[in-house]
């Protein structure tokens, strides 16, 4: 590339011999050489440069020495600060110019510091910087940083009443700066210092990101910012208008400093950041999902000066570095290395008529503080830790039959306030989101109801409550009606005169029923007998053809008594007014495991239909087995 011949000297640092020393003030610069997607690349800075020292003219004559902090297409850790190393041993720069990116800017700013050489830059925007301690003491840095969009960010959260949380979304490869990571930082530490709960997560760019994402959000902020590729935002933005959360309960504020998503480009026009190579359902999906967005960018400034400056830079540009620049807010970072160029050679001259020399590198810097300069860039005002306060931009969708986004509010660095356009911003409900709606998120909160019903589902609770209580009462008065036909029946009663005495009674006299008791290989013992053969067991007659026990009850009158028919109905196991142990339990299975040998080991050899109703108990709650025997006389 061709450089001015007059102005620009660049260093060949391989080797060589210190040349001797000159009145002429030494302007080095580490910056990288090719990579213009850097806003501080040398073909974008350099025509700057080259402005600043034409416009110091033959006041102050510049020596200019350029060496690149570009390793293989990227801005170089390790190179950058082998370079200061090499201007400061063969150069002897009364100015470091540079660099930009973060992490070379860190290393280089730590030797000048040593140096207690002014190192001046337009980039390294990260909230590390901000302490000017030993370590930066002598780094001024007149162009945007993060913690003043910090600022700004918590201006804005006060005026939409935003006091207790919000969720930060970036991506960060941790490759080359990681540029993203560090302009979110300043978001992040402004809004804790400000005593909001604040959750930050990296993005995934993977499969399931998106969702991720979107579950990050929901669980924790209605107030979202995101920094990253304008893809990345399309992907969070169409996942979150299918999960409902463009309903207006949340609002996404995409940080894109230099505005790129605003330019047009192959696929959008511009103004329009929703547009893309998508389907028209996706496109439309999109659209509608952009009126939660609102996007914060560097305000590039107003003055006619830096639009006639912008020009000029562009056509240095294309004549002496063989690059076409186009109009953008990544101009802006020329402009504020062309102000502190301007800055530094006015303090110079201050320090110097104080009696002052140029080796008097902490004097100036101190002198830079607070400093207010009209210079191309508009206002430049330096705070107490010599960083550039930032002037930055709202966009809303301002027109929402077109798409259009349209400035909403400008922030003025030096007067920490917003000015609003009079735009209105087309909240989707109407009015900001809450960022800490009741029960959203404080979940522990006593008065929050952790499972709220709808409706419906009260109406349907509550109807199908009544239905089971309704089919419990039926059954309870169900059962109640049975219980008493059943009582009322008297099925189990019989006349006296129904019963029969036949020849048991003539042949023994009353004497008892008997029971054949030859037990064939019985293991039992034989039982008293009456006549040697029978066994007495009570006075007994015949129902219908059945041997019935008949029991003599010693009263004169029988009253049956609800008590009575009760009593009547009694059942040992099936009775819950009955509560039996176990070891009861066990003594009537002892009973019927008896029952069953005995029936086995006998004649019958088997019961043939053992069921509960053929189990009884007697008096003294002892198991019998009934309605056994009669095989052929039942099954003929």
């Amino acid at each position: 590339m061709a450089l001015p011949s007059l102005l620009l000297v660049v260093a060949a640092l391989a080797g060589g011999v210190r040349p001797p020393l000159a009145r002429n003030l030494t302007l080095a610069v580490v910056l990288p050489e090719h990579n213009l997607s850097y806003a501080w690349a040398w073909p974008r800075v350099g025509p700057a440069v080259a402005l600043a020292v034409e416009a110091l003219g033959r006041a102050l004559p510049v020596d200019l020495r350029f060496v690149s902090s570009e390793l293989d297409g990227a801005c170089s850790e390790y190179l950058a600060p082998l370079r200061a190393v090499d201007l400061k041993l063969y150069h002897d720069p009364d100015l470091l110019l540079g660099p930009g990116c973060v992490y070379p800017a860190a290393s280089v700013a730590r030797f000048a510091s040593h140096w207690r050489l002014p190192l001046l830059t337009a980039g390294a925007v990260a909230s590390g910087f901000a302490a000017k301690n030993e370590h930066y003491r002598t780094l001024v840095r007149t162009g945007p940083s993060a913690p003043k969009l910090g600022e700004f960010v918590v201006t804005l959260h006060g005026h939409f009443n935003w006091t207790a949380r919000a969720a930060l979304l970036y991506l960060d490869a941790r490759t080359d700066d990681r540029p993203h990571y560090f302009t979110i930082e300043g978001v992040f530490e402004a809004l804790q210092d400000s005593n909001l709960s604040v959750q930050h997560q990296v993005y995934a760019r993977e499969p399931g990101g998106p969702e991720q994402a979107t579950h990050f959000i929901r669980s924790n902020g209605r107030i979202v910012y995101i920094c990253g590729p304008l893809e990345m935002l399309h992907e969070i933005l169409l996942q979150a208008q299918r999960e409902n959360l463009t309903n207006g309960d949340y609002v996404f504020f995409y940080l894109d400093v230099f505005g790129e998503s605003l330019h047009a480009g192959p696929t959008r026009s511009t103004g329009r950041p929703w547009q893309d190579n998508r389907t028209w359902e996706q496109a439309q999906a999109l659209r509608e999902a952009f009126q939660t967005v609102l996007v914060i960018t560097y305000r590039e400034p107003p003055n006619p000066e830096y639009q006639e400056f912008q020009n000029r830079l562009l056509i240095r540009a294309r004549e002496d570095f063989g690059v076409e620049l186009a109009p953008s807010l990544m101009n802006l970072i020329a402009g504020c290395f062309y102000d502190g160029i301007l800055l530094y050679a006015e303090v110079l001259n201050e320090t110097i008529q104080e009696g002052g020399t140029r080796e008097d590198g902490l004097r100036i810097v101190e002198k830079m503080q607070g400093r207010r300069y009209h210079g191309v860039t508009g206002l430049v005002v330096m705070d107490k830790n010599n960083d550039r306060e930032t002037d930055f931009v709202l966009w809303a969708m301002g027109d929402l039959d077109s798409g259009d986004f349209q400035p909403a509010a400008h922030y003025s660095g030096a007067e920490k306030q917003i000015w609003w356009t009079g735009r209105p911003i087309p909240w989707v409900k109407g009015v900001p989101p809450l960022d800490n709606p009741p029960c959203a998120f404080d979940l522990d909160d006593p008065s929050c109801d952790k499972t709220p019903l709808s409706t419906l589902a009260i109406v349907a609770l509550g109807t199908g409550i009544t239905f089971i209580m309704f089919g419990v009462s039926s059954f309870l008065i169900f059962r109640k009606l049975m219980l008493e036909k059943e009582l009322a029946s008297m099925l189990w009663r019989i006349r006296w005169e129904e019963l029969q005495f036949g020849n048991s009674e003539r042949y023994h006299k009353g004497a008892g029923s008997r029971l054949t008791l030859s037990l064939r290989g019985s293991s039992y013992g034989s039982l008293m007998t009456a006549h040697g053969k029978y066994q007495i067991f009570a006075n007994t007659g015949h129902f219908k053809g059945n041997v019935v026990a008949i029991k003599h009850v010693n009263k004169k009158r029988i009253e049956l008594t609800r008590q009575v028919l009760f009593e009547l109905k009694h059942d040992i196991l099936e009775n819950d007014s009955i509560n039996l142990d176990w070891m009861f339990r066990y003594s009537l299975i002892n009973d019927l495991v008896k029952g069953m040998a005995f029936l086995h080991n006998s004649i019958i050899a088997s019961h043939g239909s053992l069921k509960s109703s053929n189990c009884v108990v007697d008096s003294r709650f002892v198991l019998k087995i009934t309605d056994y025997g009669l095989a052929s006389f039942r099954y003929c």
